[in-house]
């Protein structure tokens, strides 16, 4: 085996923790072909095989496996290190990965995003938003925005935003054609906008007035991932559809869609900023923390 500078395992980190070249190289700067080119290097110079790459998939060896959970410790100390030099510097600055649910990142995570970027304008944002429930660590973010239900136990959690809402609305020729529901089981003889999950699983649209909650299976000719799509086909008349209250605000004040059931529809608390309970935080994350929580 030739000897190698540890600095040059930096690839094949970025890899291990991304499980993918695109991510890896986007998130290094580099070319994914100048990657592929950097661990191959690595591979010859340690004379084994640390990446078992398809079309497809990205995987460990179980060399590489090896490798990753003795080196990711020691390249963490070192960026804690790092991280410590801004406590002599007058402001944050560097890069904060967030991850996020589109609905999350729309009505909570953006407002507060272009605010903070304006007090902290040595700091850099970088959002992706996704909605299914991914592992922050092993994707290299520092931070993920969900509901609170969906936050692993081993993660702080900091209310993100204000609390929220539901509304089940539709178009107003939808009246024309359908009776106005006055109680959530009517919802059952009523074309719907159904909701599925990444993961699946259908939506059962919950509602709750003086203590007592529902839960219904809508029916209805249409089922979609994204709520915006859903309040467009609201829109065109295809059905009601039960989305977040911030999301058509405009649209009902312009009385392009049509509120029902609203005393069926109470406040719960909102989105929370999640994030690893390490020892040290980098400087732009306890800024961005310290931001969510004082008042606007």
């Amino acid at each position: 085996m030739k000897r190698i500078d540890p600095a040059a395992l930096s690839p094949f980190l970025a890899i291990a923790t991304h499980r993918s070249f695109r991510r890896a190289a986007v998130d290094l700067g580099v070319s994914p072909s100048a990657l592929s080119h950097a661990l191959h290097s690595i591979e010859e110079r340690l004379g084994v095989r640390l990446v078992n790459r398809t079309t497809r998939s990205v995987a460990l060896t179980e060399a590489g496996e090896r490798l990753f959970a003795r080196i990711r410790p020691a390249f963490r100390d070192i960026s804690d290190a790092l991280e410590d030099l801004n406590a002599f510097r007058g402001q944050p600055m560097g890069t904060l990965r967030i991850n996020a649910a589109r609905q999350s990142a729309q009505l909570a995570l953006m407002p507060i995003v272009t605010r903070f970027l304006r007090a902290y304008p040595d700091v850099r944002v970088e959002v992706r938003v996704d909605d299914a429930l991914s592992d922050i660590v092993a994707e290299g973010f520092d931070a993920g925005v969900r509901f609170g239900e969906s936050i692993a136990a081993d993660m702080l959690a900091v209310p993100l935003g204000p609390r929220q809402r539901s509304a089940v609305v539709g178009s107003p020729e939808y009246f024309t054609r359908h009776a106005v529901p006055r109680t959530p089981y009517e919802l059952r003889d009523l074309p719907c906008i159904r909701y599925r999950f990444l993961s699946g699983v259908l939506y059962r649209w919950e509602l709750e007035r003086d203590g007592e909650e529902v839960q219904l299976e809508v029916d209805g000719p249409l089922t979609l991932t994204d709520q915006s799509l859903m309040i467009d086909a609201a829109l065109d008349g295809i059905g009601l559809a039960y989305v977040f209250e911030g999301l058509v605000g405009p649209l009902l004040e312009q009385s392009r869609l049509v509120r029902v059931l609203e005393d069926w529809c109470p406040s719960y608390p909102g989105f929370f900023l999640y994030y690893p309970s390490r020892r040290q935080l980098p400087a732009a994350l306890r800024a961005f923390v310290d931001f969510a929580r004082a008042p606007a």
